[in-house]
Parts: structure tokens; C-alpha cells; sequence
């Protein structure tokens, strides 16, 4: 959640997600965190991979799910280019995104919002003008034209990649000034005159109303929509062209990422997904992992792992990778887990390729950041962390070893898939370790191409493996 006029709400609440820390390891040394001479286990199911419920029949040429699961590429970053040309962008970078294994596309918020040609979408006015009406002083969005994004998700399509929606629910903004009975004062609250016609709101579909003085959250003094009236859950996701239903059924978007789910309970989210379906994720920006675990459950939904996010930064940054032990979102459901090292909100892991290599190698569904892709990072090596995340990230996860500038930890394969062992190193020196594996008297090699080693796991399973300075390596079958 981002807005160009509320800055220091958004800092706020940076600040206050940052703040609430799982409290598992909170008393204990980093000796005490270290893993050594043993095998942890930290999750425990049938192996199988992160799914997001669609099927990925083959298209000739085109991407194909591998058995480690999809990879997610968030399309956008905060304040792209102006000038309406976005989703063409985006569009043309389809084909090649597939080609290295990207199995999905988040896209900003679609619909027109306050600033118009100016904004980011999540001041959402007419959910149903997607560039196509001349309100709030244009007639395209910032990304582009309906007809633009259209072609975008259509291409996405032939490409068997799916295309996620941003979905900003908890407020509105870019309404008229109208009498508000429950305030006394005038509100920003008359939709009366959207151009679509559509979802037409006034001051009784938000707080406080006849429903209620607050819910959950609400977000930089922005109209407080009230999920609790009819009236706004008809035109959410009951109705046949309700903004759920035309967004999947006439859009043909294939899921969603709900905006500040914080804002309202997660019972939404939930009867969103039971009425109109596809694949979610909530940006609930908590890194207390049983908080975000709650809010998966209760929302039938996955959600984004800050529990994860603020572990890594702290191992990668701060020199000890001991705290990849603490609790995360995706050791507690990988299935509900979508990982991520930077987005259009937060960019605070600044030693970020280990942070990828650990992602793509562990589980859940690991985001790419668009800016880190095309721009800052090097897209080679990123294609061949997706290659290995595609094809060799497969199984439950045991961690072999850690200390605070080492990290071993094995993948334990899947329906005849071998797995992997990955090892990061943040050390400025090459690094060796004798670590146990699941292949007896087999080959290996590391697939990053980082060393020149192919060692032969011996009867025990038991084999040698390094890794280079302040960086990684990634050891499977040489098959």
C-alpha cells in the first residue's frame, strides 16, 4: 500500500509492521541458534509442490509448470513512467518472462482512481473504468487504455501465464462532497457519478454508518468502505457483474492481491475467494508470523511473507544467517506462503542475491521484483535461480547447518525428483562442509556453475561440497 498524499500514514505503518517480531528466538544467543552435526527438519508433508490452483495444461512452446511449482514476477514498481504506456511494457516483456520460467504476473491496481493519469490506483473512484471513460481528468490510467490491458492479459494467456489483480477494497477515493447524517459534517462519500454507472456508493457504504462507527482499518483518512452492508457485498462479489466476477469472468484476470488487508477482517477475503475464485494473496504487512498465520487460515487465502522478509534482511544485512532458523510463514504453511525480497512498498534487503537464492530454492511461491529483474540485479543469474527453482526445488525442507556466515539446507525431493542442498555463504572466503544428502553413491554437481566441483556422495550419503565467498551454490544429481 503506497499514496503519493499520505506519505507518513504509509511510513506509519511501515514502521508499525516492522515492529511486531516473532518472539521465538528472542532470548537465545546466536550459538544457541546454530545448527551443527544435525538435521532439522522444519516442515513435514507429502511434498508436494506450492500450487495456485490452476491447472498448467501445455501450450506448444510455452511455459510449463515445473515440478518445483511457479515463480511470480510483480509487473511494477512505484510511480513507473507515465504516459499511459505500461501495460504495452509489460506486455512485451510477456514472452521472455515465460521463456525463463515465470509462471505469473502481479499488475498494479487496473482501475481509475482520484489522480487519474497520475496514479497509482490505490485511490480506486470507478472500478469499472479501466481507461476506457474521461473522468478525473483523462481517459487512460497512468498504465494505459482498457483496450492496452486487455491485449496484455491475452498475451499473458498464450503465454499459460496467469495475470493477478491488485485489489484496493478497504477505501475509496475521488467521490463528491455530499451531507453525512452519521458525521454531521460533509464527507468525500457521493459515487453517485461514476461513468460506469457501476457500484455507485454514498455516505451509508462507509464508516461510520448505519453498520457501524469503524471495522478493522481504515487508511490516511480515505473513505472507509463497510463490507458489512448488502449493498457493498452485492456489488464486491455477488452480483453477476459484480467487481470480482467482471474482473475474472470479463477481464479475465486469474486472481488477486488483496491491498492492506489489515483494514478489514479477513472474513472478506474469504467470502471473495468462496463467490468468485482464483488464486490470492493478502499484503498483510505483520512480520509476527502467527499473525500472518491466522490471517491465512481465516481467509482461505495466501499472504505475503514478512515473517520471512525481515529474517532475511537481518541475516543477509546484519551478518547472521543463524536467525534463518526463526519461525517463518512459509515453515508454517508453505502453501500459503508467497516469499518475496522486495516489492513496490518495501526495499530494505540491500545484499539481495543470496536473499533470491534462498526463495527460489526453499519453499512457497517467490515473487521477483520487476526493478530487480530488468534493472538492478544480474537477470542471468536470476534466470538460473528460476531455472533451479522450476526443475530442482522439490520436497519438504531440512536445514543440514548454519552459523552466521553459512547456510545448508536440503530439499528433499519429490515424486522422483532428487531435491537439492543449497548452500549461502556471506563469508569473504571459499567455504567447504561435509553435509549429508538423500543420494548413495552418486554423482553431484552445483548448478549455479559457481564451483567446478562433481563430487560422488559416498555409501553413507555423506559428501563434501563448498560454496565461494559471498555467494552461493546449489548441489543436485548431475542427471
Amino acid at each position: 500500500m503506497k499514496k503519493t498524499f499520505f506519505l507518513f500514514s504509509a511510513l506509519a505503518l511501515t514502521l508499525a509492521g516492522s515492529c511486531q517480531n516473532n518472539d521465538e528466538f528472542v532470548n537465545k544467543s546466536p550459538q544457541q541458534m546454530e545448527v551443527h552435526d544435525k538435521t532439522v527438519n522444519v516442515t513435514n508433508h507429502d511434498g508436494r509442490p506450492f500450487s495456485t490452483g490452476k491447472g498448467s495444461e501445455s501450450i506448444q512452446g510455452k511455459f510449463i509448470a515445473g515440478p518445483g511449482g511457479g515463480v511470480l514476477m510483480q509487473g511494477f514498481y512505484w510511480d513507473v513512467p507515465e504516459g499511459g504506456n505500461w501495460w504495452n511494457t509489460v506486455k512485451d516483456k510477456l514472452t521472455a518472462w515465460s521463456d525463463a520460467g515465470i509462471g505469473a504476473v502481479w499488475l498494479p491496481p487496473a482501475s481509475k482512481a482520484q489522480n487519474g493519469a497520475f496514479s497509482m490506483g490505490y485511490d480506486p473512484t470507478d472500478y469499472y473504468d479501466f481507461g476506457n471513460f474521461n473522468q478525473n481528468g483523462s481517459t487512460e490510467t497512468r498504465f494505459g487504455s482498457r483496450t492496452e490491458l486487455e491485449a496484455l492479459i491475452t498475451k499473458a494467456h498464450s503465454e499459460n501465464m496467469q495475470v493477478y489483480a491488485d485489489i484496493v477494497i478497504n477505501h475509496n477515493s475521488g467521490g463528491q462532497s455530499e451531507a453525512n447524517p452519521y458525521t454531521g459534517t460533509n464527507t468525500w462519500t457521493d459515487f453517485s457519478g461514476i461513468a460506469s454507472g457501476k457500484f455507485q456508493r454514498n455516505y451509508n457504504d462507509f464508516y461510520k454508518n448505519a453498520y457501524g462507527n469503524n471495522d478493522e482499518g481504515a487508511f490516511g483518512g480515505f473513505p472507509d468502505l463497510c463490507h458489512a452492508n448488502p449493498h457493498v457485498q452485492e456489488w464486491l462479489w455477488e452480483r453477476d457483474d459484480s467487481v470480482g466476477k467482471y474482473y475474472k469472468n470479463v477481464m479475465k484476470f486469474d486472481g488477486w492481491r488483496f491491498d492492506y488487508v489489515k483494514g478489514f477482517g479477513p472474513w472478506v477475503v474469504n467470502t471473495w475467494n468462496s463467490k468468485v475464485g482464483g488464486f490470492s494473496v493478502g499484503e498483510l504487512w505483520d512480520s509476527n508470523v502467527n499473525t500472518l498465520e491466522w490471517w491465512a487460515n481465516n481467509a482461505n487465502s495466501s499472504v505475503f511473507d514478512f515473517a520471512a522478509y525481515y529474517k532475511m534482511d537481518e541475516a543477509f544485512d546484519n551478518g547472521n544467517l543463524n536467525v534463518l532458523n526463526d519461525d517463518m510463514m512459509w515453515k508454517r504453511n508453505p502453501y500459503k506462503a508467497v516469499t518475496f525480497v522486495a516489492n513496490h512498498d518495501t526495499d530494505i534487503i540491500y545484499n539481495k542475491m543470496p536473499a533470491y537464492a534462498y526463495i527460489l530454492t526453499h519453499e512457497g511461491y517467490p515473487t521477483i521484483f520487476y526493478r530487480d529483474y530488468e534493472e538492478w540485479l544480474n537477470k542471468e543469474r536470476l534466470n538460473n535461480l528460476i531455472w533451479i527453482h522450476n526443475n530442482k526445488a522439490t520436497g519438504t525442507t531440512s536445514i543440514l547447518y548454519t552459523d552466521n556466515d553459512e547456510y545448508i539446507a536440503r530439499r528433499n525431493g519429490y515424486n522422483g525428483n532428487p531435491g537439492l542442498v543449497v548452500y549461502i555463504n556471506t563469508s569473504s572466503n571459499w567455504q567447504e562442509r561435509w553435509i549429508e544428502t538423500n543420494w548413495s553413491s552418486q554423482q553431484i554437481k552445483d548448478f549455479t556453475g559457481h564451483s567446478g566441483w562433481y563430487p560422488t556422495t559416498q555409501g553413507d550419503k555423506w559428501v563434501k561440497i563448498q560454496c565461494p565467498p559471498n555467494s552461493y551454490s546449489v548441489w543436485s544429481l548431475n542427471q
